[in-house]
């Protein structure tokens, strides 16, 4: 597998950058957040994974020591409880506006740039290959424009046992392409196979991978022992469509904006998006529609892979009828098992 192309050197040619992600559908940029502003928050969640039983007691919570007792993934409730805690931290939503990364859009798009309020903090659990995110499409969940582009990024240095995100290049030129639910974040998996063209690095702290919404990607299965952490941040240009969700909390409905905020000082970033005279593009809810039309088949017949879809009707779907089947489909599955 050939590794990520190294943009670092071009990292202030705006259209250099440009025209590199137009061709290959992601950037690599080692070294482009200062590591020290990304450990105090890894210790900071991490001290709050440790408080909710993530992290194995007696062990130093920065060694991120996983405890499996307490595993779980969004959107179970036991995983979203200790997610809320970390979403509230005014230092991890502040970070998706640090100026290197807020300055390269602004090269990149030469305008203004929306960074989405609708930031999102990934914990990873050891141990769980089959909850390993599955190839997927940023487009679908984000929508709004096409031309916006997600910020991965870990939170610490990522070592071969706690993996990373491969990214298929050029996969964004394919237009949106055929899937199926599948485990893990998301619940759903691009099902066309792209060969030689997935390409992927070890990453360290500071280092940042970005990539177009159309851009195929997956996650590198965590093994060893501890958690991984890290981030996803979008952006865009402000005077380009944005699907409403993306100016609301990752965790909502169960979390407002009043109650991200709630403990914060004074500060700029509350609304910020609001500064922006935004068009706003109704969000096609089809794709969502059809994986779990995909995945209730699937349960009826055993196929635990309809698990991760399951759980999202259960805990967001508004018709209550569908929440009842999912629920008493996962009830069968679990008897399976």
């Amino acid at each position: 597998m050939q590794p990520y192309l190294d943009s670092s050197e071009v990292t202030h040619d705006g259209a250099e950058l440009l025209h590199r992600v137009q061709r290959d559908g992601y950037l690599f940029l080692p070294g482009l957040l200062p590591a020290g502003v990304l450990e105090k928050l890894r210790l900071q969640l991490l001290e709050i994974a440790h408080d909710e039983g993530w992290v194995k007691r007696g062990t130093p919570p920065g060694e991120a020591i996983a405890d499996l007792d307490g595993f779980c993934v969004e959107p179970e409730p036991k995983y979203m409880q200790t997610y809320h805690r970390m979403y509230r931290l005014q230092e991890f939503h502040a970070l998706q506006h640090h100026p290197q990364l807020v300055g390269l859009f602004e090269r990149i798009f030469d305008e203004a740039v929306l960074t989405h309020p609708r930031l999102i903090g990934r914990t990873i659990f050891p141990q769980k290959e089959q909850y390993t995110t599955p190839p997927h499409q940023d487009f679908v969940p984000i929508q709004g424009t096409p031309d916006t582009y997600s910020a991965w990024f870990p939170l610490g240095d990522l070592t071969p046992e706690l993996g990373g995100l491969q990214l298929a290049a050029g996969s964004h030129r394919g237009g949106i392409y055929e899937f199926e639910p599948a485990l893990g974040a998301g619940a759903m998996a691009v099902k066309q196979d792209f060969g030689d063209a997935w390409v992927f690095s070890q990453m360290q702290q500071g280092d940042v991978l970005i990539f177009h919404s159309m851009t195929v990607h997956k996650g590198v299965a965590c093994t060893g022992d501890r958690l991984r952490l890290s981030m996803d941040a979008r952006y865009q240009r402000a005077t380009e469509a944005v699907n409403p969700a993306s100016l609301l909390p990752h965790t909502q409905p169960d979390m407002t904006w009043e109650d991200v905020y709630r403990d914060w000082p004074e500060s700029e970033l509350k609304y910020y998006w609001q500064r922006f005279d935004l068009t706003e593009k109704p969000y096609d809810n089809s794709y969502h529609q059809e994986r779990d039309r995909l995945a209730l088949e699937m349960a009826e017949h055993g196929d635990v892979r309809a698990r991760s879809v399951l759980q999202r009707i259960v805990a967001r779907d508004p018709d209550q009828a569908n929440q009842t089947r999912a629920r008493d489909l996962l009830d069968r599955l679990d008897a399976t098992e």
